[in-house]
């Protein structure tokens, strides 16, 4: 069965047509992945910056423990500032930290404890430490490093559907050429 020219050239007209809002439309999405990339990496980095944490120096005591220089000397005498170094602040120094208060008891373990003896002040020390490590650590992880991620799949995002939207362009344009010569 012979399709007629009128016929074809009404098909590559309306399959260029798609092209073209598909292409419009992988550039928008590609347009917001980036703007999502940029906004969270940049406030990522201005909210990390303005707590002015450095990590330890190189050949500092503080980096000394294998539970910690291994993972933090690459970092040493930085300012934390991304996402992947807050995650091993958390983990490496701040995690390492917390396990050597109370014998490696978390907050809600000495927090039981101190209210089952509420004039134990090494008790509500310890729950005051704990307290404010884990929380610490909870912003660098689930804030600092969460959202840093977010920013980083957002970067590839973009990146795949600017590459797929200038390929659609180029569909596009070849169709556009098709239409002309037919």
């Amino acid at each position: 069965m012979a399709v007629s020219k009128k016929s074809r050239k009404v098909v590559d007209k309306l399959l260029t047509s798609f092209g073209v809002v598909a292409t419009i439309a992988l550039l928008v999405l590609g347009g917001l992945a980036w703007a999502t990339y940029s906004f969270t990496t940049t406030n990522v980095r201005n909210e990390l910056s303005a707590q002015k944490i450095y990590f330890p120096a190189l050949g500092s005591p503080a980096l000394a423990s294998p539970q910690i220089g291994p993972y933090l000397n690459r970092y040493a005498g930085q300012q934390l500032t991304t996402g992947p170094q807050a995650k091993a602040y958390a983990d490496h120094f701040i995690g390492v930290h917390l396990s050597e208060i109370a014998g490696g008891e978390t907050y809600a373990q000495v927090s039981a404890k101190a209210m089952a003896d509420p004039t134990n002040t090494t008790l509500k020390a310890q729950e005051a430490l704990l307290f404010q490590g884990e929380t610490l650590r909870g912003l660098l992880l689930g804030d600092a490093y969460a959202f840093w991620t977010v920013g980083m799949v957002a970067e590839i995002a973009a990146i795949v559907l600017f590459i797929a939207g200038g390929l659609m362009l180029i569909l596009v344009l070849m169709g556009l050429g098709h239409i002309a010569t037919s």
